[in-house]
């Protein structure tokens, strides 16, 4: 396998069926746990940026010459974006003093609201999706991530900021 189509499809994951972009998500979490592990939130949002960076490179020389800009065993979007999506947890671990897997709830809703930003494409994020180039591939899922942080953070907030849990 070419070294961008393991990084595209990061190593292989983007070729699981049905739903490769589901899988995809799912393979950004244990990575997401070890980078936070070994180097704290710095270190996974430094990482979210190189990520974002050599996937915009990858899946522009996987969809040269291409009918399809953006096709869907290339998850290397979706890794970033939930990435994104985990920021609040990982610096809510950091700020807390507490394990990152102390914060389980919080990878629960980001997993699922940025899946569902994603599949929806909502205003600036369909935009980005409607690009139709290596660029718009990656950044519809940065910006699905940015949302579902958001959504992270203001759970948080109420679960226990207002509600003291």
């Amino acid at each position: 396998m070419r070294p961008t189509r393991l990084i595209a499809t990061f190593f292989g994951t983007g070729l699981i069926r049905p739903a490769p972009g589901t899988w995809g998500s799912l393979a950004a979490l244990p990575v997401a746990w070890l980078l936070h592990v070994a180097g704290g939130f710095w270190l996974l949002a430094a990482s979210t940026v190189v990520v974002f960076m050599i996937g915009w490179w990858a899946t522009r020389i996987e969809t040269a010459g291409s009918d399809d800009p953006d096709p869907s065993e290339i998850v290397i979007d979706e890794v970033a974006g939930m990435w994104v999506a985990l920021w609040p947890v990982s610096l809510g671990a950091i700020m807390q003093d507490v394990p990152i897997t102390a914060l389980w709830p919080g990878w629960i809703v980001a997993f699922f609201a940025f899946r569902a930003f994603d599949i929806w494409k909502p205003g600036p994020i369909g935009l980005a999706d409607r690009m139709h180039t290596p660029l718009g591939v990656m950044l519809d899922d940065i910006l699905a991530g940015a949302l579902a942080a958001m959504v992270v953070a203001v759970a948080a907030l109420v679960l226990h900021g207002l509600m003291g849990l």
